[in-house]
Formats: structure tokens, sequence, C-alpha cells
């Protein structure tokens, strides 16, 4: 698949990218906002397009069949780039993907998105802006698989989980090393589609955890 990341420079999307390029079954195209950022990308083995979020940027979804939302505002921004971000852009992501009849659509969102109300102060804002999002995409009729993980923890991937549709345990943590597995392997597990997932630190191998969802 040609899959477009869009968050390609951050935490997560680096190790997306670095996913699909070890696959050999996918072409990677990163998408990003600055322009000095290119040089990352390719020495990643990816093909750099630079585009804004906050801006039209339907025609980085051009000559593509997947997308992996990934974009995140950040912790050190305010509430109005959150809902900028993780809410309007990753709505406009969907719409234009819909317009460019995106075969797939993965969105990384966070555990907690399916119940916002109930987050502490401090992750409301953000726990709604994925919710938006991630309502917008099960609305749109794309094929979509929505991603939800537990704490992000900068270890080493171990390669194994727990992928269920609701974790009742939500205390955990997991490697953003295997949550961009998870992503990257969501693409063309048929298990998955049309499906919210959850996903913590476990022992099954992600492959086998994700036909078990």
């Amino acid at each position: 698949m040609n899959v477009l990341v869009i968050g390609a420079n951050g935490h997560t999307g680096r190790l997306i990218i670095k996913e699909l390029v070890d696959s050999t079954q996918h072409f990677a195209k990163a998408m990003i906002r600055k322009s000095e950022q290119t040089k990352d990308m390719e020495d990643l083995g990816a093909r750099p397009i630079v585009a804004d979020l906050e801006q039209d940027f339907s025609y980085a979804l051009e000559n593509v069949n997947a997308v992996i939302f990934a974009a995140g505002s950040g912790s050190k921004t305010g509430e109005d780039k959150t809902i900028a971000i993780d809410q309007n852009g990753a709505r406009k992501a969907v719409d234009y993907a819909k317009q460019n009849g995106i075969e797939r659509f993965i969105m990384l969102s966070s555990m907690g998105a399916d119940q916002p109300q109930n987050a502490p102060e401090g992750m409301h804002v953000y726990l709604k802006a994925k919710h938006e999002a991630d309502v917008h995409l099960q609305e749109s009729g794309l094929n979509y698989t929505i991603v939800r993980p537990g704490a992000l923890t900068f270890d080493d991937a171990e390669g194994t989980i727990i992928a269920e549709h609701s974790i009742a345990d939500k205390s955990g943590s997991i490697p953003r090393a295997d949550v961009a597995k998870v992503l990257v392997e969501s693409l063309t597990t048929l298990e998955t589609n049309h499906k919210v997932i959850e996903i913590l630190h476990g022992g099954t191998p992600v492959k086998e955890a994700l036909k078990h969802v």
C-alpha cells in the first residue's frame, strides 16, 4: 500500500515510518509541517510532503491507498491547538480521505476517548477532541480501525500486547514502538476492519492479538 502517515515527525510517527519501510510491502509517504524535517524523513526511507493540518492539506492524500493519522498537538500547547490538531485536523483528514476514495484509515486515538466526560480535568479537552475525531471517522463510511493505547512509554518494543475492544484494567502502559507495529499491522489485518481496539503491553504477539479482537 501507499500509506500517508500524518504526524510523521512525532515520536510515534517516526516509528510508524520505520515499521512501514521495514515491512517492504508498503510505501511510506510522510506528512510533515516544516521543510527542514524533509531530510530526516528521507533518511528514514519515506517520501516527505510538507503540509499543515490547520490549512488545506488535501493534496497530501493524492495517490495513496491508506492513511495513518498519528498527529497530536503535544503536551506543551494550549487547548486551542488540541482542538485544531487532534479534533479538527483529524476530521479534515477523514473528509479528504473520503473524497479521494482511500481504502483504509487507521486512527491513533487514546484510551479514555470513549468516555471523555469521565477524564481528569487536565485530560478532558484532549480526550473530547479524540472522541469527536473517532466518531467522525466511524460515521464516515471509510474502512477504519481506531487504536486506543494506554500510557505511552519510550521502552524498547516487546512485540507482545493485549488487544480488546475494551480492556477492563486500563492502568497499564505500552511502548510507542509496539503501538507503531499495531497501527501498521492493522492496515492488512482484516479482523481489525471497522473496529475500535484498546491496547496495552501484554503477552500475545501483535499479529495474533489483532486477529482475535
